[in-house]
């Protein structure tokens, strides 16, 4: 299996500690920055297809991107009150602590500002009796199978069916 590099974000330094470098400055100039980020979405991203059909395959309701709950959730299921969102490393900060430093002002100030937003929607939907899962994009990426018995574990927990839930082990 070949190995490819990952983006600057998820390179650490041992123990923790934050990640070498700094801020660069834009490589690009601002007409290809402004194309290239145009083509970035926020529904039907690569790790939620790699989601979805698996979900599929499992034969259990879901809804994507329901607007009316806090935050959009990706996957939805309304039956036991589950919203799983699936956050790519960058947009959402995943260990931001270590690489924010290696960000100009405005890209520090995106994501910290979108790190709030999310806590604030989770806790809207918690408040709202809402279980709130989350997934790494790095984690669909390393195993999306898992990812799918991590969602399906966490829905069986909170089925009001009684069948449907696993015994413990």
């Amino acid at each position: 299996m070949a190995t490819t590099k990952k983006a600057g974000h998820r390179r650490w330094a041992p123990k923790g500690g934050k990640a070498p470098g700094g801020h660069r400055g834009d490589i690009m100039s601002p007409t290809t920055r402004s194309r290239v980020m145009s083509r970035i979405r926020g529904k039907n991203t690569s790790p939620e297809r790699a989601i979805a059909p698996r979900l599929l395959d499992w034969n259990t309701r879901f809804e994507q991107h329901v607007s009316e709950l806090p935050g959009r959730p990706d996957f939805v299921f309304r039956e036991t009150m589950l919203a799983v969102f699936v956050d790519g490393d960058f947009w959402h900060g995943w260990r931001f602590p270590l690489w924010e430093h290696k960000l100009s002002e405005m890209w520090r100030a995106k994501i910290a500002a979108t790190r709030t937003r999310d806590r604030r929607n989770f806790a809207k939907l918690r408040r709202r009796g809402w279980k709130v899962l989350r997934i790494w994009e790095h984690q669909v990426e390393r195993d999306p199978e898992r990812c799918v018995e991590i969602i399906r574990v966490a829905a069986e927990h909170r089925s009001p069916n009684p069948k449907r839930r696993r015994s413990k082990l």
